[in-house]
C-alpha cells in the first residue's frame, strides 16, 4: 500500500456518483478525455474530514455509456449511498506526461496571465470546457491591471506562451476585451 500522500500533491480525476445495484458498486464519472483511462491511474484517494484515505478498485466495467466500479472500502449499497458526489483523486505522478504544448489544468491554476502589451491581467482561477474550446477564468488581484475578471479562450490563437517555471501565460488578449 502506498504511503498517504500530501493533499496538495493530488489531482482530481473524477467523482463517485449514485450507487449501482446492491453490492456497493457506484457509477464513476471520469474527468479524463479517455474515460476508462481513470482505472489506469491507481491508487485512488478520497479526501474527508479525517484526512486523505485510499479507495481501492476491486472491479470495474463499462455499463451502457458510463462506468461502474466496486471498491474494497465499500462493502454494500448502504455505504455506497454515503459516497455520492465524493471526488476521486490520484497522485500527480500517476498521470502520463502531457504531450508538447499540452498541460494539465492543475498545472495552470494560479499562473499569472500577461498580455502582449505586458499588462498583468490576473491569475488563472479556474479552467472549464464549453464544447467549442476550453476557457480560463482569470481573476484580478491587487497587482493586476484592473479589477476585471476575464474569461479567455484557451486556443492557439490566444495563447502565445506558457512558461510553467516562470508561472506565467502570455496571451494575445487586449485589456478591454
Amino acid at each position: 500500500m502506498s504511503s498517504i500522500p500530501s493533499p496538495d500533491k493530488l489531482v482530481k480525476i473524477g467523482q463517485l456518483k449514485k450507487p449501482y445495484g446492491i453490492k456497493g458498486w457506484l457509477w464513476v464519472f471520469s474527468e479524463l478525455d479517455e474515460r476508462d483511462a481513470i482505472f489506469d491511474m491507481q491508487p485512488w484517494w478520497i479526501k474527508s474530514a479525517t484526512g486523505v484515505r485510499p479507495l481501492t478498485v476491486t472491479n470495474w466495467r463499462q455499463q451502457g455509456n458510463g462506468l461502474v466500479a466496486q471498491f474494497e472500502q465499500i462493502p454494500d449499497r448502504n455505504v455506497a449511498e454515503t459516497m455520492n458526489g465524493v471526488a476521486i483523486w490520484t497522485e500527480k505522478d500517476a498521470l502520463p506526461e502531457p504531450a508538447e504544448d499540452e498541460y494539465y489544468w492543475s498545472d495552470l491554476l494560479g499562473l499569472k496571465v500577461i498580455n502582449e502589451q505586458e499588462e498583468y491581467l490576473g491569475d488563472i482561477a479556474e479552467m472549464f470546457e464549453t464544447g467549442a474550446h476550453d476557457i480560463m477564468r482569470v481573476e484580478a488581484t491587487s497587482d493586476s491591471f484592473d479589477d476585471e475578471e476575464r474569461l479567455i479562450p484557451w486556443h492557439k490563437q490566444t495563447i502565445v506562451e506558457v512558461d510553467l517555471s516562470a508561472k506565467t501565460v502570455i496571451v494575445d488578449w487586449l485589456n478591454d476585451y
